[in-house]
């Protein structure tokens, strides 16, 4: 059964650094932003490794012999490019020997104001059987991530996936719950916003997380 956590509903460090990425005079440094999102990014692979398979495993150390409990198997980490970078780098900086995936998804915007999302590119290893973390900094209307999931499973199905974002709007959530094309996930999420405008951006939200990080496009 899917499962949603929302770490932002206990106050912690990551509610810190929420405040730090929303605040528009803190986003002029882009150096401190990408650093916030890579913070936040340790902090759900943390909360994500308590639902994981763990085992035993005995260390001999200078002393004697210890049990310990180690992963059982590393996850598969995915993001979506750009914006998902810092984050993904997070969850990297804890699985460390995770295999890694990665997903081009942008919006295509038309003459009258609407987009399509278009994914050109996917790269990654075998999912069969694995646990598969994708992460977005923002799950606005919910579409890129539901259609990079998708494209994902050319590489095979996970035993399960967790998926990470900052900031939601309620309308992603409801799009992801409604739309995942299974019910073995996770949904984790930093905090969820009430508003999503006209253009599909969060409202308060925090902005284009992409722009903000590596400055703006085209």
């Amino acid at each position: 059964m899917p499962r949603i956590r929302v770490l932002g509903d206990t106050s912690s460090l990551l509610s810190q650094y929420i405040a730090e990425m929303r605040d528009a005079e803190i986003q002029k440094d882009s150096l401190r932003f990408r650093k916030n999102m890579e913070r936040a990014g340790e902090i759900f692979a943390y909360e994500i490794s308590k639902k994981l398979e763990w085992k035993k495993k005995e260390v001999i150390t200078s002393l004697g012999v210890a049990s310990c409990e180690v992963l059982s198997e590393q996850p598969v980490i995915a993001t979506i490019l750009r914006a998902g970078l810092p984050m993904h780098q997070g969850l990297l900086n804890l699985y460390d020997n995770a295999e890694n995936a990665f997903i081009s998804a942008y919006r295509k915007h038309r003459k009258d104001g609407r987009f399509d999302i278009q994914v050109e590119y996917v790269s990654g290893p075998s999912l069969a059987g694995k646990v598969l973390i994708i992460s977005d900094p923002m799950l606005a209307t919910g579409a890129s991530m539901i259609l990079s999931y998708k494209g994902l499973m050319s590489k095979g199905q996970p035993v399960h996936t967790h998926i990470v974002s900052i900031l939601a709007s309620n309308q992603g959530v409801e799009y992801v719950r409604k739309n995942m094309p299974n019910d073995d996930y996770t949904l984790w999420l930093g905090a969820v916003d009430d508003e999503l405008t006209a253009r599909a951006y969060i409202v308060p939200g925090l902005g284009d997380a992409g722009d903000i990080a590596f400055g703006s496009k085209l």
